[in-house]
């Protein structure tokens, strides 16, 4: 029984209301309304997370996200976070989590990861962790891609919090689940991934309704759209 999800739901929705976010979503018939799936997400805002989730709200879907283990230590987000049924994962032992959240898929539940591990600064797709391809092939569950482009102008890496900010538009993208091969290595359905994930994330970016104010307004825009974020750094050599 869900005692602690449905209400951190209907108070996000509430704030959203009452800031007057500019919320679509698109695609929301991608997320099976029963059974285990892997919802894989860009990653540009601290918020992510929460819009992710909303995105999965028409299919009466929750999603048990995967997040650092210092959220689930703080005195206040932790008892949230373990209410709610996330996922801790400890990058010094990071088998346990993906073993947690492999038995999630398996008993039908959602579960949500953001491949790229850390905030994109450059607010294009980074390179990808492999975890999201392996969890679906291990539950044989499948694997969504999904972009969420507005929430950075709220919160994101290296810019001052403005959560009181009203009107900000906010584009949800959810793909169609990715085929996944029998035999296929998880590294090439990343590949797969991260080209389905800058495809989802180009076309809310090019969709978005509202353009930067001023010159100092156009640190929300990747540069290859005349913003002002830092290029995407380099592929590290193998």
């Amino acid at each position: 029984m869900e005692l602690v999800y449905p209400p951190v739901v209907a108070l996000a929705k509430t704030m959203f209301r009452a800031l007057d976010l500019k919320i679509e979503v698109e695609g929301h018939e991608h997320i099976p309304t029963t059974g285990g799936a892997v919802l894989a997400s860009n990653h540009s805002s601290y918020l992510d997370f929460i819009f992710c989730g909303l995105g999965t709200q028409p299919s009466k879907r929750l999603v048990r996200f995967m997040a650092k283990k210092a959220v689930f230590d703080h005195k206040i987000s932790g008892p949230l976070m373990r209410g709610m049924r996330h996922i801790p994962v400890d990058r010094k032992a990071g088998i346990g989590a993906f073993h947690e959240a492999t038995t999630a898929l398996e008993r039908g539940e959602v579960v949500g990861v953001f491949p790229e591990a850390t905030i994109s600064e450059s607010f294009t797709v980074k390179e990808l962790k492999t975890g999201a391809a392996r969890m679906a092939q291990e539950a044989r569950v499948p694997l969504i891609p999904m972009a969420v482009w507005g929430p950075h102008r709220l919160w994101t890496k290296g810019r001052k919090k403005e959560l009181t900010k009203r009107h900000v538009p906010v584009l949800i993208k959810i793909g169609e689940a990715i085929h996944l091969p029998e035999g296929a290595s998880p590294e090439a359905i990343t590949v797969t991934l991260k080209q389905r994930l800058s495809s989802l994330l180009d076309a809310v970016q090019r969709a978005y309704p509202e353009k930067p104010a001023n010159d100092d307004d156009r640190w929300w825009l990747p540069a290859h759209l005349g913003g002002t974020a830092p290029l995407p750094r380099p592929a590290a050599a193998v």
